[in-house]
């Protein structure tokens, strides 16, 4: 790809972030207080000292191991569950008002919850599970639910073996599905991974370290982990689309 349209494709992205970048400089200004909202230099600042501490990558790997157990449990349940409820009409009742509760239920909630029934590491690890869970099980449900039935019925009747129907069929029309409700419970799952860590304090978290930082009232410190949190979240997203793609090519080979 040439440069000329790398610059082209990503302008409109850079310019978004510059408007940003431009209002938070002149509303700092007009507001005239480090402490109620830093500048963005001040906080770019405190992101170099952030990078440089000693126990930043640990921090920083800690709520990502968090978070990426919970998804992973999310996913593997999810999975499962929705391949059940999705060709499984009895099953997809009986799980249905579970997964609305699950949805429905704030997160905060569900925070408060964990905090009464697990140690405090454990915590994010089953926020992330609990909201991912029921996004990624109504995708899937969804992708199963919408296989052609007379293709099914056609597999049958040639004698397709069942592997080669799970692989040629199952696997490319839940793809899609699978991955959109990947994307969007990873979105959700990391804001509620970090609201759990604000709450439950667990060692080298992003979370706590967001609360301490309020705590001492060093707001360029909290403006700069949370832009820890959003670019982190960005490479989240990122990579599940590279994935996506890669497993689109593949479903059309």
């Amino acid at each position: 790809m040439k440069i000329s349209t790398i610059i082209k494709n990503k302008f409109p992205t850079i310019l978004s972030v510059f408007i940003l970048v431009l209002i938070w400089k002149i509303i700092s200004q007009s507001i005239a207080s480090e402490m109620i909202l830093p500048s963005p230099e001040v906080t770019c600042k405190s992101l170099l000292v952030l990078i440089k501490s000693q126990d930043f990558l640990k921090i920083v790997l800690m709520s990502i191991k968090r978070g990426m157990v919970g998804f992973f449990l999310s996913c593997t349940l999810g999975l499962g569950i929705g391949l059940l409820t999705g060709s499984n009409s009895f099953l997809e009742k009986l799980i249905e008002p579970i997964l609305v509760v699950i949805k429905s239920t704030p997160v905060m909630s569900i925070i408060i919850l964990a905090l009464i029934w697990f140690k405090t590491d454990h915590v994010p690890i089953f926020v992330s599970f609990l909201v991912a869970f029921p996004i990624i099980c109504v995708n899937v449900s969804e992708g199963i639910k919408s296989i052609d039935v007379k293709l099914l019925e056609m597999a049958k009747i040639y004698g397709v073996k069942k592997y080669r129907m799970v692989l040629e069929i199952y696997l490319p029309a839940i793809t899609s599905y699978f991955m959109a409700g990947v994307s969007t419970a990873m979105g959700i799952g990391w804001k509620a991974v970090i609201a759990a860590e604000v709450l439950s304090q667990p060692n080298l978290a992003i979370g706590t370290s967001l609360y301490n930082s309020k705590v001492y009232i060093e707001t360029e410190n909290v403006l700069a982990w949370t832009v820890i949190a959003v670019a982190l979240s960005f490479i989240f997203e990122r990579g599940i689309r590279t994935l996506e793609k890669k497993m689109i090519r593949w479903r059309v080979k």
